[in-house]
């Protein structure tokens, strides 16, 4: 039987970080992921995740998003890679709306850079969209985007660099405690470890089952819609959310797939329950005529065909904040799940806050808002 320092179950977005993370700081680290490196069926796949410090959700996320910034360009230097991009980005509705009023009031609580456009200037400055008659936006210019599957694979690649052993395609049975630590059970083998790091995606509800964190997966779809014209006006163009009257969200990105790979839009948060196992992955074509109906009103030029499309998987929280903390009633267990489809961008900070809490106990980041004892009913 294997013994290490730290185990880390999920080699994912979050898992991957901490894995290199904790291996950077000496730590002898066993990673474990029951698919292939930068793998294509949870939650950190799709070619762009879009990345922002005007934070509508809630101004306590912008100090962890600074810093996260901060490991993303580390990341580019040390890798070479351009795992992110800055574009700028809007986030446009109505002046009530949470996409707007949210980023104004993080921007202003934390001083962030931005603008305030009208429906006029959005259109003068913007030309690709046609906003609503009482839409405004606010700009945020270090808005982009990353590159997921990138950033996962730099983070494994780092990891194995400064030592982590890292196992792909072995699945995890079962964990617990032990006298010494914790004990991990796979399909091929039993390891040992002082700690465990369990970060298991839209597998949370089976592996954290005994935690009681009420955890929803849903299936969301990413469309690649291919412009009239060309994708030529797409190329430099920031990233946007807009919010309906409806309160629905729709998001998009810049043409970063070359000249026929279309343009990537989304609904955030209009999903379907679902599982791991019972994900529905074919994405139908009342799906695309509803997505491009939409799209079409805000920018007309990408009311054409659809070029590509996939699914993906948002594990919800209740209140959509995420969980990051120790195992309530275990020193030996850190857990990071359910979020909620705003995630991503959190992944460098995330893997340094996962080892912090395995290694030292504690973080200096602020992670209280990501406490399940708020989640958990007696």
């Amino acid at each position: 039987m294997s013994h290490y320092d730290v185990i880390v179950i999920g080699l994912g977005g979050m898992g991957s970080a901490a894995a290199y993370h904790l291996a950077s700081r000496g730590q002898r680290v066993l990673g474990l992921e029951k698919f292939t490196p930068a793998h294509n069926k949870g939650s950190s796949h799709g070619g762009s995740r879009i990345i922002r410090q005007s934070y509508f959700e809630d101004p306590a996320y912008v100090p962890l998003l600074l810093r996260s910034y901060e490991l993303w360009d580390r990341l580019a230097t040390d890798t070479g890679l351009e795992v992110y991009r800055l574009t700028g980005g809007l986030f446009m509705g109505s002046p009530d709306s949470l996409t707007v009023a949210g980023s104004q009031r993080a921007s202003r609580e934390w001083d962030l850079p931005h603008e305030m456009l009208g429906t006029a200037e959005i259109r003068r400055r913007f030309p690709t969209l046609t906003p609503h008659p009482d839409d405004i936006a606010l700009y945020e210019p270090k808005a982009g985007f990353a590159r997921p599957e990138m950033t996962v694979q730099a983070h494994i690649d780092l990891a194995a660099t400064v030592g982590a052993d890292l196992h792909f395609g072995e699945p995890v049975i079962e964990w617990g405690e032990t006298s010494g630590g914790v004990s991990v059970t796979t399909e091929s083998a039993n390891y040992t470890a002082g700690q465990l790091v369990i970060c298991p995606g839209a597998w949370a509800p089976q592996l954290l089952a005994e935690f009681g964190i009420p955890i929803r997966i849903e299936r969301q779809v990413l469309y690649w819609l291919d412009p009239q014209g060309s994708t030529a006006p797409f190329v430099d163009h920031p990233i946007w959310i807009h919010q309906g009257a409806d309160g629905m969200q729709v998001y998009g990105f810049p043409a970063i797939d070359g000249p026929h790979g279309g343009v990537k839009v989304a609904f955030f948060r209009k999903g379907i329950v679902c599982t791991p196992e019972t994900i529905d992955r074919t994405v139908h074509e009342q799906e695309i005529a509803e997505m491009r109906g939409r799209v079409a009103e805000l920018l007309p030029a990408l009311d054409g065909p659809c070029v590509h499309t996939a699914t993906c998987m948002y594990s919800n929280t209740p209140d959509e904040h995420f969980v990051i903390a120790r195992h309530p009633d275990s020193a030996n267990v850190t857990v990071a799940c359910g979020f909620s489809g705003h995630g991503f961008k959190f992944v460098p900070v995330v893997g340094e806050i996962l080892a912090d809490l395995a290694i030292d106990g504690g973080t200096g980041h602020p992670i209280s808002l990501f406490d399940p004892k708020r989640l958990v009913t007696a």
